[in-house]
């Protein structure tokens, strides 16, 4: 048996990370320690050390007696999180896609299929089942520091996905392309899935390169 034990501190993370990442925290206001310690009924000791570790993830930024900010998107940190991700991630899939039981392809298949629901219908969790689709397509390469680092550039690339989705049209594209990549993967056909994972990441890249353009970012 695998005990996993949370600590308040870990649940907290998971907790203020899916606000940031939802956008219901604004990039150009403080984090308010104080509310969030009462909302949630907690002391700001255990909150302090959230906020810093979501500091070291490059979610928040602080500021001497201003106290903590939601980073601001910006096109070098898109450059740089998506050049990584095609570095790694293509040939991260490939390794996994061999190296998956039965259970995890299985698992990659549901996770795709609930993602595919949530999006069509336009609710809530698109980001989170997007992380989880492509951290499924890579985590049974049992290659722990690649998966950690993987792990951590979905994250940082989750709210530049929101604001890639943001023109109309491109929802759909997104999901024939992951489904692109599930059935290479599926297969196990390496150069299938090599193409299929470079082209959707450059493709997110090149939209938001437009986007961020556009913004003034």
């Amino acid at each position: 048996m695998t005990l996993i034990v949370r600590t308040l501190s870990d649940q907290l993370v998971e907790l203020v990370r899916d606000r940031i990442l939802s956008g219901q925290v604004a990039p150009d206001l403080p984090v308010r320690q104080d509310a969030l310690a009462n909302e949630l009924g907690v002391s700001k000791i255990p909150l302090r050390e959230a906020f810093a570790r979501l500091e070291q993830d490059g979610l928040l930024i602080s500021h001497a007696n201003r106290g903590f900010f939601v980073r601001t998107l910006s096109r070098g940190e898109a450059e740089e999180v998506y050049a990584l991700r095609l570095r790694l991630e293509p040939e991260a899939t490939v390794v996994a896609a061999h190296r998956a039981t039965d259970a995890e392809r299985a698992a990659v298949v549901d996770i795709h299929d609930r993602l595919y629901q949530v999006t069509t219908e336009g609710g809530e969790g698109i980001g989170a089942y997007n992380r989880a689709f492509h951290m499924a397509l890579i985590a049974p390469g049992q290659q722990p520091v690649t998966t950690t680092l993987l792990e951590r550039l979905q994250v940082l690339s989750d709210r530049y996905v929101r604001k890639h989705l943001e023109p109309l049209g491109r929802s759909a594209r997104a999901l024939q392309e992951h489904q692109d990549i599930l059935d290479a993967w599926l297969a196990r056909d390496d150069a299938a899935i090599l193409v299929t994972a470079k082209t959707h990441i450059q493709n997110i890249l090149d939209d938001l390169r437009q986007q961020l353009d556009l913004d003034g970012l």
